[in-house]
């Protein structure tokens, strides 16, 4: 499962990995474990991640880095941990951009790398039975239906915040469960990924250019020590929810495969491209704005496409272009495990 070795073709196209999952955990209603799954290292990247345990624990404790780093596969999990910070902090700013400017064709281009992705793993799994199709069902009933909550309000208690950190690595191990979505529908996306994280981003300004008078207000120390548990609660949730899939994988791998693709075949009402946004409204009745000034998005309402139109057309286009790009990940995966 673990690769011992790697080309450096192999370990480019690792952080380029990365940097898609990073942009695509981002983004709510896309998940970055459909990327993990249809680039061929999803296993590999949950199996790592088990790996913190307390053997690994006991070897960091007792100064043997190196033989921890081996252990827990530290190649692998630094080009790609890496690859999602970088495009946290770059690509994903880029498709926060593009979403602004030209959100149609960037919500086309996901829904064809879902598509792609449902038609990746479903032309290869032989193991339809009674059981497999009820959990794919299960898993589509369980994906659609969250596109139909209504969000709740903000919550800042930390232990609530602890737990939405947990929640937010769903995408990471769940293909087709987007852990930002999940955060709209708690409440907590705007404080969680953008308040928060603009919080930090200042910071690291203010104190380059030695001003430390913003960094000492209550509502940034608020904002710090927010992102702080929520990165803790993220850190614990994805080493527990991997010793879960870990176990999961090798005892039920066909029941979780069925529930996996009933998540993916689920998140198309999330990503579905023809759809307006629906605001978080004020009392008194004006839109609210997120630190950065944008409009807080509470939902969708979905609609049909009209085919009279050059727009619609050009949509579908990138819709097979998200496609394409889900074909070509798995083409590389394929002749990456063949010449290993």
């Amino acid at each position: 499962m673990i690769q011992p070795t790697r080309t450096l073709t192999d370990k480019f196209f690792l952080f380029i990995k990365g940097l898609a999952m990073g942009a695509a955990n981002k983004v709510p209603g896309v998940s970055g474990g459909v990327v993990a799954f249809v680039a061929g290292f999803y296993e590999e990247f949950i199996y790592s991640f088990q790996k913190f345990n307390l053997k690994a624990v006991k070897l960091l404790l007792n100064g043997r880095f190196k033989s921890f780093y081996t252990y827990i596969n530290g190649r692998f999990l630094t080009l790609l941990l890496a690859g999602m910070v970088v495009s946290f902090f770059s690509v994903s700013k880029i498709l926060d951009y593009f979403i602004q400017q030209k959100e149609l064709y960037v919500w086309a281009a996901f829904f064809g790398m879902i598509l792609g992705s449902i038609y990746y793993i479903a032309k290869d799994f032989d193991y339809w039975r009674r059981d497999t199709i009820l959990f794919c069902i299960l898993g589509v009933i369980v994906g659609a239906s969250l596109s139909y909550l209504n969000p709740a309000k903000e919550n800042d208690n930390l232990l609530f915040v602890f737990f939405c950190g947990i929640i937010s690595v769903s995408g990471m191990t769940l293909p087709g469960l987007s852990g930002s979505f999940i955060l709209i529908l708690i409440g907590n996306y705007v404080l969680l990924l953008v308040d928060s994280v603009n919080a930090l981003y200042d910071t690291l300004v203010n104190l380059i250019q030695w001003d430390l008078e913003p960094i000492q207000s209550p509502e940034r120390i608020r904002l710090l020590k927010i992102l702080t548990v929520f990165t803790l609660g993220s850190v614990v949730g994805l080493v527990s929810l991997s010793h879960l899939l870990s176990y999961v994988l090798k005892k039920f791998k066909n029941s979780t495969t069925s529930i996996i693709l009933g998540f993916i075949i689920g998140s198309l009402g999330v990503v579905w491209p023809w759809k307006q946004n629906i605001y978080k409204y004020s009392p008194n009745g004006e839109i609210l704005l997120d630190s950065s000034g944008e409009k807080v998005i509470a939902n969708y309402q979905r609609y049909m496409p009209s085919f009279d139109t050059l727009e619609t057309w050009i949509a579908i286009g990138f819709v097979i272009f998200g496609i394409a790009i889900v074909l070509w990940l798995e083409w590389y995966g394929h002749k990456t495990r063949t010449n290993e």
